[in-house]
């Protein structure tokens, strides 16, 4: 049984942890993964659980939270009409064709190998984040068959490697394609349902050393436990101080916040 005095400061730390990735997710239509894998890696390892497969069990924790708050989002953006349905069938199948070679990717990568793609991949992010164009178009409409078969497989790859619901991916594809950005982010909440469930299915199964105090296969079930509970609650807060504040100026302030986790965990890897 593990130590009380090590689990207490671990449940409010993801307490507090899941409370700022809702209000994230609220308040810049962002998904909390991409707070949620830095957040657990800086958490486990100062706890002392620094193995090879750390990474791991951040990435499927992250994941596995997503099928609850990406649910609860498609749901209420379908409320309003703005899920684009159609976009969802064509691709659903491509993405999680993606999504479950990336958990065999993720499973065969350590621990450093997947910090360096996380901090390259969100820095990307960031920088689309901090200069991107409403304006920016690769095309006026979605790809058709040929193109989609490239997209979709490498967004729910992508995603997967990243420990994120596929919104920080599949929105900018989506607009850079004509889809107004409304309708895009309301349909990119339903590619993490997509990508979370047979990601989660797969990491469940997936064994790794050394892990956090009750993870089964690489999901860590009570930071799973929390977060969700959490995200829960602090999701409308965010999304009402969305109302509230200038969001071009809380985008940007995002942005520079993703750029300087990236660099640090580059820099913990390289240095």
């Amino acid at each position: 049984m593990t130590d009380p005095a090590t689990l207490i400061p671990l449940v409010l730390i993801l307490i507090a942890t899941g409370a700022f990735a809702g209000v994230l997710a609220g308040l810049l239509g962002v998904g909390g993964g991409i707070v949620l894998v830095p957040a657990f890696f800086y958490l486990f390892s100062a706890l002392g659980y620094g193995s090879n497969d750390l990474m791991q069990v951040c990435v499927a924790t992250s994941l596995a939270t997503i099928i609850v708050t990406s649910c609860r989002s498609v749901l209420a953006h379908n409320k309003r009409g703005a899920v684009e349905w159609s976009i969802l069938k064509a691709w659903a199948w491509l993405i999680a064709i993606g999504a479950l070679v990336g958990v065999l990717v993720v499973h065969q990568l350590s621990t450093s190998a997947l910090q360096v793609i996380f901090a390259v991949m969100v820095f990307v992010i960031a920088m689309y984040m901090l200069f991107g164009k409403s304006t920016w178009r690769l095309a006026e409409e979605m790809p058709g068959l040929g193109r989609r078969m490239i997209y979709a497989p490498l967004t729910g790859l992508v995603s997967v490697l990243l420990g994120i619901g596929g919104g920080s991916i599949g929105t900018p594809l989506m607009t850079l394609h004509g889809v107004p950005i409304h309708r895009a982010v309301a349909t990119a909440s339903g590619f993490g349902v997509i990508i979370a469930v047979p990601s989660a299915i797969g990491f469940l199964l997936t064994p790794v050393s050394d892990a956090p105090p009750y993870t089964i296969g690489a999901v860590n079930i009570p930071a799973f436990l929390i977060v969700i509970a959490t995200t829960t609650l602090t999701a409308p807060l965010g999304a009402a101080l969305a109302h509230k504040l200038d969001p071009k100026i809380l985008k940007r302030v995002f942005a520079v916040f993703l750029a300087l986790v990236a660099l640090n965990m580059a820099r913990k890897v390289l240095f």
